[in-house]
């Protein structure tokens, strides 16, 4: 008889190790055996194996409280998010995306809290919010999986308001039934059908169920889609199938960082949100750039309503169209008679921080705490810089700051020189996407005033940069 791959041998109990003779061969709990002369082959541990307990990380304070800890955990998750690649890239800033929601019975379950089917409501809508403040013209709609159908919950449009209400009514339904994915793609597909060939065309979809009752050959669909150009993007709540991670490494070119599987509602959240940024624009299509016509319509109020063009709803207000002088209610849009994509300068304007982002500031050593006493942006005073004997004891004990935070909780721009706290530092990227010392250096005029006035040092650059500035 051949050799085959090795006899499982399972851990004993101790009257069984005693009683059996063939346990010497054994090297532990769940290995295999080489059936080669008895040699032994070690397995991996599997992710699960390795525990990572929170509170073995705690240190307690010299009060015996644990509020410098739990602040450092809090900083080194925020400083996490921000860690992103800041390389100016060309992204597809006009986007159509079609997000899928799982409504099947594997929503009901309550390892997410309080169900899998309420947080994925209240993330879809925070998602709904993030993806128009990130994308101010682009489309979204949204579909529903459940009873093995795909259900329509809005169509495409810009108005995040219509996409929030029809989520919100969802509360009042419960899951049943098992998803379609092949469903839920073809029907995403049809909504991007048309959608023009100067946008992506993505799909995001939270599944939280390990099948799929599909009609057909979902092999077919996938092939459709990377034939159509359409990405998906996919958040599991329950574990990684196969069939979803193919679905996203076809379609994404051989890249399977669009699949993630949640760990708790916090990384739930990470993810889903992960998918507001606008893609990378491949090279092969970055090459066939063209102009894009865009109409500036003008804000009109009248005393009697007339019907819109876009729901056929009579309204008092609303945009006329710069080409044809239909009426749309809201902006941004395309104009129903004519195609011509609407939008406000505001709106492209606050679409450019993609093409250029905000680099990530570092921290900074106790060794460039001096040069700053106080947050430049809010104010918030700064730990005081400690003696060197006090530094070097703190460092034989261990209490020092979380991995991924500065220690002396100062951020400092590599381009201006200013020191920032990380709730400013949160703030500057995620918000405003600009940095308030490079902004307050346009002005001539402001010279030293920008920085603290402690009588000693500014916050950020010294003297002579802010007097090259002024001479540029």
């Amino acid at each position: 008889m051949a050799d085959s791959d090795g006899e499982y041998v399972q851990e004993l109990s101790d009257d069984e190790a005693v009683n059996d003779a063939g346990l010497k061969n054994a090297v532990g709990p769940g290995t295999r055996s080489s059936g080669r002369g008895g040699g032994q082959v070690a397995q991996p541990k599997a992710a699960w194996e390795d525990i990572h307990r929170s509170w073995d990380n705690v240190i307690e304070g010299a009060d015996g409280s644990i509020n410098s800890t739990v602040a450092g955990l809090l900083e080194a998750g925020k400083r996490k998010r921000l860690m992103r690649d800041t390389t100016p890239l060309q992204r597809g800033i006009i986007r159509h995306v079609i997000i899928v929601l799982d409504l099947s019975d594997a929503m009901a379950e309550k390892d997410l809290r309080p169900t899998r089917y309420l947080l994925t409501i209240r993330y879809a809508q925070e998602f709904v919010t993030e993806y128009f403040e990130q994308n101010p013209i682009s489309q979204l709609g949204v579909i529903g999986m459940r009873d093995g159908l795909a259900v329509r919950i809005s169509d495409m449009s810009g108005n995040p308001n219509e996409h929030i209400a029809a989520i919100q009514a969802l509360r009042s339904q419960e899951p049943k039934g098992h998803p379609s994915l092949q469903n839920a793609l073809d029907m995403a597909r049809g909504a991007l059908f048309h959608a023009p060939s100067h946008g992506t065309r993505e799909v995001v979809i939270v599944y939280g169920a390990l099948l799929s009752s599909d009609p057909g050959d979902i092999h077919q669909t996938i092939a459709s889609l990377v034939t159509d150009k359409i990405r998906v993007n996919m958040v599991g709540l329950a574990a990684q199938v196969a069939i979803c991670k193919e679905l996203v490494v076809k379609t994404n070119g051989g890249d399977e960082t669009g699949y993630g599987v949640a760990l708790n509602e916090q990384h739930f959240r990470d993810l889903l949100l992960e998918s507001t940024r606008p893609p990378i624009t491949h090279e092969e299509e970055a090459s066939a750039s063209s102009l894009l016509m865009m109409g500036f319509p003008s804000r009109i109020v009248e005393e009697t309503p007339s019907l819109c063009a876009c729901h056929s709803q009579p309204t008092k207000g609303g945009y006329l169209c710069s080409r044809c002088t239909s009426k749309v209610c809201s902006l941004p849009s395309v104009c129903p008679a004519c195609g011509l994509t609407l939008i406000l300068s505001t709106h492209l304007a606050r679409s450019y921080h993609h093409l250029f982002p905000l680099k990530n500031w570092i921290e900074v050593p106790w060794s460039k705490a001096h040069r700053s006493r106080a947050c430049f942006a809010c104010l918030a005073p700064f730990p005081a810089v400690p003696t060197a004997e006090v530094l070097a004891a703190k460092e034989a004990a261990g209490k020092v700051k979380s991995s991924g935070t500065s220690p002396s909780s100062r951020y400092e721009c590599t381009t201006c020189g200013k020191h920032f706290c990380i709730d400013c530092d949160v703030f500057a990227h995620d918000v405003v996407h600009n940095c308030p010392g490079c902004q307050s250096l346009v002005d001539p005029g402001m010279g030293e005033t920008n920085g603290i006035a402690d009588g000693e040092t500014t916050n950020g650059a010294r003297e002579a940069e802010v007097d090259a500035m002024q001479i540029d």
